[in-house]
């Protein structure tokens, strides 16, 4: 550990009372600690160095929010998509006479356009599909 060295310091009231307010919601034991804290960031960003670890945690702490935020929407979505296509398939299923061996065809038929189309996918193209089937 470095050797410490006292520094006079001269400074206005309300900064110090700003430090006496602030240095426990930074979670630092005292009011130096704060102080050194501050001028280790302020010396950082001078020097053009990488930001205190301080700074990048709660640059961090706002992205993995925002991230949440936006994890969460999308998984909302994707179970909202996931009951409807679960009650298409149930309607589907009762209004269609289908083998089994169709569905496994027609199955493999769309993973197939997934993966060509990159889930690019559109109902008039497998319209046009179903009635060129249905003329050859």
């Amino acid at each position: 550990m470095p050797e410490t060295v006292k520094f006079p310091l001269r400074m206005p009231d309300t900064m110090q009372s700003k430090i006496v307010q602030l240095h426990k919601k930074d979670n630092c034991f005292s009011q130096n600690e704060f102080i050194l804290k501050a001028l280790d960031f302020y010396i950082g960003y001078l020097e053009g160095r990488d930001m205190p670890p301080f700074l990048c945690e709660a640059l961090l702490d706002a992205i993995r929010g925002t991230y949440q935020i936006s994890e969460n929407r999308v998984s909302n979505n994707i179970f909202r998509l996931s009951v409807e296509m679960n009650m298409v398939m149930h309607l589907l299923a009762t209004a269609l006479d289908i083998t089994e061996e169709e569905v496994h065809s027609l199955r493999g038929r769309s993973v197939r356009e997934v993966k060509k189309t990159r889930g690019q996918i559109r109902v008039d193209d497998a319209i046009a599909f179903q009635q060129r089937e249905s003329y050859d």
